[in-house]
C-alpha cells in the first residue's frame, strides 16, 4: 500500500491551517485511503428503511434525492460537499476489500458521461448496475458510491448516506443482506470521529425503531449523535403519539448532547413542487400546532443546513490533537500489514 502523503509532513500540514481548510486537509487525506488506516470526522446518516433520510440529506445537502429511496439504500454513498466558485460534480465507485483484483480496477474505472447533480437518479441506477446489484442477484453491497460536489454555496462537509435498517429477511432480502447491512452501519459508527444523525420516522412507534438503540450502544454518553424526526406531520394532532415525539424533540425521553431536530418530508402531491415551495409549506406546520412551541433552530430545512457544519468543525478541532497523533502510526501499520501480505 502506497501514500502519496509522507508521515512525516502530517503534523504541519494539518497544524498550520485555519478551520476552514481543515474539511479540505481531512478530504485529501480520504482520497490517498488514509481513511483505510485511521477512522476520519464525516457525518454518518442511518435510520430504519423508509425513515426519509433522503430528507435529512437534502437538508444538510441542498441535493435533492430521487423518489425512489430505495435506489439510494443498497450500498453507502460518499457526498463530499466543498465551497468553490463554480459547480461541478463527479462520481466514482470505491470497492469493497473483499472484492477480486479483477472486480476492483472493472469498478475504479467507472465513469458517468453527464455528471450533473440533477443525474444523480441516472448515476445511482449506473452504480447499482456496474456493482451488479438486483431482485435475482445481490440486494446490498459494501463497496461506496463516491459524489464529490463543489458549489459557491456548500458547506464543507462530508455525508455517508448508509442503507436502511433492516428488522427481518424477507422475499427480497435475504438473512445475508440484513447481516451485511448491519454490519456496514455498525462499522461506520464505530467510528469515535464520526457524527451520527439517528432519523427516526414519526409514523412509526420509536420505541420498536433499532435505530436509537443502536446509537446509544456506539456513543453511550450522546456525545455524537445528534436525533432527527421525520414525518410528524403524519401525526393525529392532539395524539398521544404527537406528545411522545413533542418529548422526544425536546430531548426528555432518549437524551443526546446534541439534541433533535425535526422535518416534515415531500409528500406525493409535493413531488414536483420547487425547493421554495417546499420550505415555505413546511415553515406554515411549524408555526401552527404544538410544533411552535420548540425553539426555532430545533425545526425545518433551513435551520438543519447549519447545525451539522458547527457540529463537525467542532469536533474536527476537538479530535484534532489525535488525529496528528494517529496518521502516522495507522499508516505505518498499514504499510506493514500490506508488506506482510505479499512476503506471504
Amino acid at each position: 500500500m502506497a501514500f502519496q502523503i509522507e508521515s512525516h509532513s502530517l503534523h504541519p500540514m494539518l497544524g498550520s491551517h485555519g478551520h476552514e481548510e481543515l474539511p479540505d486537509i481531512l478530504d485529501l487525506l480520504r482520497s490517498q485511503g488514509v481513511s483505510n488506516c485511521v477512522p476520519l470526522l464525516q457525518l454518518v446518516v442511518f435510520g430504519d428503511q423508509s425513515s426519509r433520510k433522503s430528507s435529512v440529506l437534502e437538508g444538510i445537502s441542498g441535493v435533492r434525492s430521487p423518489t425512489k429511496e430505495n435506489l439510494c439504500t443498497r450500498f453507502a454513498t460518499e457526498l463530499i460537499l466543498r465551497r468553490a466558485s463554480n459547480m461541478s460534480v463527479s462520481v466514482s465507485i470505491i470497492p469493497a476489500e473483499d472484492r477480486t483484483s479483477e472486480d476492483k480496477n472493472r469498478l475504479l474505472l467507472f465513469s458517468y458521461p453527464k455528471a450533473e447533480i440533477e443525474e444523480l437518479p441516472s448515476m445511482i441506477a449506473a452504480v447499482t448496475g456496474a456493482l451488479g446489484l438486483g431482485s435475482e442477484t445481490n440486494a446490498f453491497s459494501n463497496d461506496v458510491m463516491r459524489v464529490d460536489l463543489t458549489e459557491p454555496r456548500q458547506p464543507h462537509l462530508t455525508l455517508v448516506a448508509l442503507p436502511g435498517l433492516i428488522h427481518a429477511e424477507n422475499k427480497q432480502q435475504s438473512s445475508e443482506d440484513v447481516e451485511l447491512v448491519h454490519s456496514l452501519v455498525n462499522s461506520y459508527m464505530a467510528n469515535a470521529r464520526s457524527i451520527i444523525p439517528a432519523v427516526v420516522s414519526a409514523k412509526n412507534d420509536y420505541a420498536i425503531q433499532i435505530v436509537t438503540n443502536l446509537a446509544q450502544k456506539v456513543d453511550p454518553k450522546g456525545f455524537r449523535t445528534i436525533g432527527i424526526i421525520t414525518k410528524p406531520d403524519a401525526l393525529h394532532a392532539g395524539s398521544e403519539s404527537e406528545k411522545a415525539f413533542l418529548g422526544l424533540a425536546r430531548n426528555e425521553d432518549i437524551s443526546f448532547r446534541l439534541g433533535w431536530h425535526v422535518l416534515t418530508n415531500r409528500g406525493r402531491v409535493d413531488t414536483n413542487c420547487s425547493t421554495e415551495e417546499r420550505h415555505a409549506k413546511e415553515q406554515g406546520f411549524f408555526l401552527q400546532g404544538v410544533w411552535a412551541t420548540l425553539p426555532k433552530n430545533w425545526v425545518g430545512i433551513g435551520s438543519l443546513k447549519s447545525r451539522p457544519s458547527g457540529i463537525l468543525r467542532n469536533q474536527i478541532i476537538r479530535e484534532l490533537p489525535s488525529l496528528i497523533r494517529d496518521i502516522p502510526k495507522g499508516i505505518e501499520e498499514c504499510q506493514s500489514a500490506s508488506n506482510s501480505c505479499i512476503l506471504h
